[in-house]
């Protein structure tokens, strides 16, 4: 068995049914003999998007229907092709999530030689893994240390590079190959204690909840321990569907936007329980405010007292910090905690009011060129959150979606940030649609996305992948008016025109173009149709330039 048919077979054993990839790269064809679909991309980028887009879906609906979380998985060309794939590892880097990366590589006699492309070099300082492989003997092991890296800890990209002359070898021996499980830390007894005595003397605590909780299939324990204690739930901006936001102690999520009640039970809270978050400081995902304690449980010692001062630290995995939470708090809580429950749902609820009522006329504005909120409300009010994948792109389509998207199910929403490049909305979807063909996926990018990696739209349509791609277009890069003010009175540089309706024309993608706010509705039934069928859809949206966002202020939120 030669080194591409050796990957291969492993990867099929691990549950791999695509390939994301662009030739050349061995592992393509080997992978297409033994039933891996391979999709071929149209840029590098995308295809690493495409495969981070599949695995959170993979690991988020592993909570609803109990089925073993698959890794997604990118293969590229030697040089050229891996190069071009950095921005996409990047951002999965940026976002831990765990895909697994295998690009061709120059022969081992050229890999000190200037200009060779050493990818694992170059890739080391953003994956949790890069080797390469010296001989095909080397392969089972490396993959076993890739698998064990992804899904162990805090997760992250693993990069295991084959050089060319690797692929022609033939293994010898046996290969036994069993399923990589994760390795799971229990939290310290005297933490949990610790961190339960605090949480029932606090007055007002707020539970945090990351992308972690996605990780560890723990969103049912995390509504039981918040209806125990009883807390407000916020999430991080990709943690954003790990609680049911149709939950009344629901707070919804944060970027630089957020709801109304989500900053006012920040405002007021105390204590923040952050868990399956590293709480770092970013631009685009909330803050801890100064004056609040933290109890900060992550899967990742050196996320602990990085960013916040935290008054108490827990290493452990999400859902077994909560469980001994549950069991600690049960052993303490008295029955007034129900009473609090309802009181604070109240609250809850009468925030949520006022905050819907002040932006009403913005959901359903019929204002021309079209407000943006009137097309999130309108779409809202057509689907099924709970039978759909949604994610937004760079920009203001993340501001303005985020806190309106009432996401109920684990995976629901696909929230990105740390790193925010124009146009991955795009791979994330095709690979949520991969993970979740029954579903409605969406992904909402502004012109200068797709001006970045609008192409792949041919990808969707060739292999019949039935997306539906949501285009904001204004003509111009509104969020960036602030710093551009001199360079477009002189030249113009924020315009960035396009009709996108007859580029997707071009690219074998169904579509319709949305000028007047009360069209959408019927544009929307017909996407819906057609990506019924397996074909993408793309409707573009005449908006205005929009700078209206859900900002309450709280000092370091």
């Amino acid at each position: 068995m030669k080194a591409a048919d050796l990957v291969a077979h492993i990867l099929k054993s691990e549950g791999t049914e695509f390939l994301a990839c662009y030739p050349r790269n061995a592992i393509i064809e080997a992978g297409a003999k033994i039933g891996i679909r391979p999709i071929l991309c149209r840029q590098e980028r995308v295809g690493v998007g495409i495969a981070d887009g599949y695995t959170r879906v993979s690991y988020a609906i592993g909570q609803t229907n109990g089925s073993q979380p698959v890794n997604g998985v990118f293969a590229a060309q030697a040089g050229p092709g891996i190069e071009n794939a950095f921005p996409g590892i990047a951002q999965a880097f940026a976002e831990n999530v765990p895909i697994l990366i295998l690009p061709g590589g120059a022969g081992l006699s050229r890999q000190n030689q200037h200009p060779t492309f050493s990818a694992v070099d170059v890739f080391r300082p953003i994956t949790k893994i890069a080797a390469r492989a010296h001989s095909v003997q080397e392969l089972p092991d490396l993959l076993r240390q890739a698998y064990h890296a992804m899904r162990s800890g805090r997760g992250g990209p693993a990069l295991i590079e084959i050089p060319v002359e690797v692929w022609g070898q033939e293994y010898q021996g046996d290969i036994d190959w069993q399923r990589i499980a994760p390795v799971k830390l229990a939290p310290d007894r005297e933490a949990i204690k610790q961190a339960a005595e605090m949480l029932l003397a606090a007055e007002n605590p707020l539970l945090w909840a990351g992308q972690g909780i996605l990780y560890a299939g723990a969103t049912a324990k995390l509504v039981e321990l918040a209806e125990l204690l009883p807390a407000g739930v916020m999430t991080t901006n990709p943690g954003k569907s790990a609680f049911p936001e149709n939950h009344p102690l629901a707070l919804g999520a944060s970027t630089r936007s957020r709801p109304r009640a989500l900053a006012e039970k920040m405002r007021q809270a105390d204590l923040v329980l952050a868990i399956g978050s590293s709480l770092t400081k970013t631009p685009f995902g909330p803050g801890v405010p100064a004056d609040k304690s933290i109890i900060h449980a992550t899967n990742e010692p050196s996320d602990i007292n990085k960013d916040y001062r935290a008054a108490l630290g827990i290493v452990g995995d999400a859902t077994l910090v909560i469980e001994a939470l549950i069991k600690e708090l049960k052993n303490k809580a008295g029955d007034e905690r129900a009473g609090r429950r309802q009181e604070l749902e109240g609250e809850i609820s009468e925030i949520n009011k006022s905050w819907r009522a002040d932006w009403q006329d913005h959901l359903s504005s019929n204002e021309e060129p079209i407000n943006q909120y009137r097309i999130i409300g309108e779409l809202m009010s057509a689907v099924d959150p709970a039978e759909t994948i949604i994610t937004h792109d760079s920009g203001s389509p993340r501001e303005q979606l985020l806190p309106f998207w009432q996401a109920s199910q684990p995976g629901g929403y696909m929230g990105w940030g740390k790193s925010t490049q124009l146009g991955y909305g795009l791979g994330l979807n095709i690979g949520a649609k991969l993970a979740a063909p029954e579903k409605l996926c969406i992904n909402i990018m502004g012109d200068s996305a797709i001006g970045m990696t609008g192409m792949d739209l041919e990808t969707a349509a060739r292999y019949g992948i039935g997306i539906l791609t949501i285009v904001f277009n204004n003509g111009i890069m509104a969020a960036e008016r602030d710093v551009l003010i001199e360079a477009d009175e002189k030249y113009g540089a924020m315009t960035v025109g396009g009709n996108y309706t007859l580029v997707a024309e071009g690219l074998g993608v169904a579509t319709r173009r949305v000028e007047h706010p009360g069209d959408f509705f019927a544009a929307l039934e017909e996407a819906q149709k057609v990506t019924a069928t397996d074909k993408p859809f793309l409707i573009e949206c005449m908006v205005k330039e929009g700078h209206d966002f859900s900002r309450d202020d709280v000092a370091g939120l």
